[in-house]
């Protein structure tokens, strides 16, 4: 991954307009790459006062610019916002936050629970438009876009997964609508960073075997998942409300992501897609085997399957 990401650095480095922020961006990756999970953006703020790296970038070198101190600092401040914002049922927003926080406050906030509020709108303009407003800020939103969108294309949110010690179903949806949103490409792999196309990709079933694959701790990708099992559980008009049940259409998966969308991954090369669940593609639901379900969807499955008691004839 670090070669990848050097090799990216250095392609930017032809872009004199964006390459300063870019940097910054696929630099704190790289920090994050060589042990620093807390941030995968936890130099933005710091790198903004160095001048952009040469051609031979010197991991150790960069590690040696960094203040102890000031580190320690936005590493405690990376917490506070995190446990902030998990509170606020915004987990999915925890990255961003941390990339607005350390680029435009250089000295922080008063009120950084007041700073987590700003988060609850799903609407990155409306965002960047409340943060200008509240803190007297001139962010661009183009600008923060396009950095953000760098950030996702090549990284995986270390905050991504609830459980991330387990295979829920719930963070299997999570997992499929990063990719989605991240704009993963639709080719071989389980979601394994792609030097050249400088994204992620994953196949139709590469994108559910990478959820299964994927260790948080060492963010990377175990050998041995290379066969999906799945049991079809009925039609889709039977589908219940959960996140992370899969459908088939009879050649392809797809994961149920909530909000009555589907993700799937189409092996042409395209970004991941979504489509609502009602495309009439998907004829079945599924459950993936070593994924833990709620059990309420299994009670559901019980006495969906349970055998129904003949009607009484009345006298």
């Amino acid at each position: 991954m670090k070669t990848a990401i050097i090799k990216l650095i250095i392609q930017l480095l032809t872009d004199e307009k964006t390459r300063r922020k870019l940097l910054i961006a696929i630099a704190s990756i790289l920090v994050g790459a060589l042990g620093m999970l807390l941030l995968p953006v936890v130099a933005l703020h710091i790198m903004s006062q160095m001048e952009p790296p040469e051609l031979g970038f010197d991991e150790s070198a960069f590690m040696e610019q960094i203040d102890t101190e000031r580190m320690a600092e936005l590493e405690q401040d990376g917490d506070i916002l995190a446990e902030s914002l998990i509170a606020k049922g915004l987990r999915r927003q925890i990255m961003k936050a941390q990339l607005l926080y350390l680029s435009c406050f250089p000295d922080g906030v008063e009120n950084m629970d007041a700073y987590a509020d700003c988060f609850a709108t799903a609407d990155d303009a409306a965002l960047i438009d409340r943060l200008n407003e509240i803190y007297g800020l001139e962010i661009d939103y183009t600008e923060f876009e396009r950095t953000y969108k760098m950030v996702q294309h090549v990284s995986i949110d270390p905050y991504l997964l609830e459980s991330p010690k387990s295979k829920i179903a719930a963070d299997l949806a999570a997992w499929c609508r990063n990719a989605y949103e991240a704009e993963w490409i639709s080719q071989g792999g389980h979601g394994e960073l792609n030097a050249e196309l400088q994204r992620r990709t994953a196949d139709n079933l590469g994108l559910i075997l990478g959820y299964k694959s994927y260790d948080p701790g060492s963010l990377a990708f175990r050998d041995g998942y290379n066969l999906l099992v799945y049991s079809v559980q009925g039609g889709m008009d039977s589908l219940p409300d959960v996140p992370g049940v899969g459908v088939y259409s009879g050649s392809a998966f797809g994961v149920y992501v909530g909000d009555g969308q589907v993700v799937f991954a189409c092996d042409d090369c395209s970004p991941v897609q979504m489509v609502p669940v009602t495309d009439p593609r998907w004829t079945c639901w599924v459950t993936f085997e070593d994924i833990l379900y709620p059990q309420e969807m299994w009670e559901y499955i019980n006495k969906m399957n349970a055998p129904k008691e003949p009607e009484q004839e009345e006298e």
